[in-house]
């Protein structure tokens, strides 16, 4: 009797969903690495341009209260876009709910406490009208929010000139609750030095941190990255696709109430076009943090470091004696940097460590030589 030897047949390579990788390329790969990169270049360039004004309490504060600002509506953004959709009247809602909330305590006598409940609400009642319109009407949401967001702006400008005869809502100092309002939107946490470090900071850290938490550790986390990257595919399996858009959009009208809270206490008035035109530099800061516009893809801390780059660009040309033309300037290279880069470096860290198709195809045909000659000589033992 002979015994057949079976050569062996060469192991197929590894998957590389399943394939190990170092901790250096897992930190590679994540969303925010590039936010990170540009805020320390960022960082480091106005140190060095600005010298120690940039380095002292003061200018630290100063960065930091621009980019908080930035960030109480950016991050709401960024979630939005991991879910797929965008919201261009994310800018205009400031100054809505400030509107809102100026008028129900100044002109109806509200206490402010009622004034700012029931500017949350309609700001909510908002975010629902815009999500309900999207998910049914299955139109883009560039077009439909766009349309929102001049359909606010010209009603705000008509309600309070019919009411003020201006713009503007004031007077909200002088109301019954003001006090309260000031202390939970607008006072000084600490002082470091001469720097007054607002609450508005604290706003914007508590929301980045319960963000990164809701994506990371919830299934509403999942819920938003899968209706983002398939939303018929999510429901199919039984995601809530509509509630979780839906929700999304409400989302960012909240965190823009949030934000009108903190103008109209800080500033003690309502500017009903406060906010107008920042809906861009929200979606770039979510851009800056590595989300991606076709959406299931991003990072909340990414878009925090995002925020931080704008916060910083916007105080550090100023503070560098640059020409403050430049600003624009700036960002669009940041933008642009950050945009290949991010793409760029992601593309290399998925690729990394993986078999190249050339050598696959040689480990297929060495595969199939194997079997054809394993085949061979069975088909020879059975004939003798």
């Amino acid at each position: 009797m002979t015994t057949v030897v079976i050569p062996a047949i060469p192991k197929a390579p590894t998957d590389e969903r399943v394939a190990r990788s170092s901790p250096w390329m897992r930190f590679l790969i994540r969303p925010e690495f590039g936010a990170l990169a540009g805020a320390v270049v960022v960082w480091l360039l106005f140190a060095w341009q600005a010298g120690g004004v940039w380095l002292s309490w003061q200018g630290t504060n100063t960065y930091l209260d621009v980019s908080a600002k930035f960030g109480l509506t950016a991050l709401a953004v960024a979630l939005l876009m991991i879910g797929g959709e965008f919201d261009l009247s994310s800018g205009v809602m400031t100054g809505t709910a400030g509107m809102f909330a100026g008028l129900f305590a100044v002109h109806s006598g509200m206490h402010v406490v009622l004034a700012l409940v029931l500017s949350l609400l309609i700001a909510a009642a908002i975010g629902v009208m815009n999500g309900v319109m999207v998910v049914k009407s299955r139109l883009p949401s560039f077009i439909v929010t766009l349309g929102v967001f001049f359909a606010l702006r010209g009603f705000n400008l008509w309600l309070t000139q019919r009411i003020t005869k201006i713009t503007q809502v004031t007077g909200i100092e002088n109301t019954s609750g003001y006090e309260f309002g000031r202390k939970l939107f607008a006072s000084t946490m600490f002082h470091l030095g001469r720097a007054g470090f607002g609450v508005s900071i604290l706003w914007f850290v508590v929301m980045a941190l319960l963000g990164s938490w809701v994506l990371a550790r919830t299934k509403v986390g999942n819920w938003i990255y899968a209706v983002g990257g398939n939303r018929e595919a999510a429901r199919m399996v039984g995601v809530p696709a509509t509630a979780t858009k839906v929700g999304l959009f409400v989302t960012v009208a909240v965190c823009g109430w949030v934000h009108g809270m903190v103008v109209l206490f800080e500033t003690s008035r309502s500017n009903v076009i406060e906010g107008v035109g920042q809906e861009f530099y929200f979606i770039i800061a979510a851009v800056l943090g590595g989300c991606l516009l076709t959406g299931g893809f991003g990072s909340i801390v990414g878009a925090a470091l995002g925020c931080l780059i704008l916060g910083m660009t916007n105080q550090g040309i100023p503070l560098a004696g640059w020409d403050n033309n430049l600003y624009f300037l700036f960002l669009g290279v940041i933008l642009l940097v950050a945009a290949f880069a991010n793409e760029g470096i992601r593309r290399w860290a998925s690729t990394a460590g993986r078999p190249s198709q050339h050598k696959i195809e040689e480990a297929a045909q060495e595969a199939a030589v194997e079997q054809e000659v394993v085949a061979a000589i069975v088909e020879g033992e059975s004939d003798e």
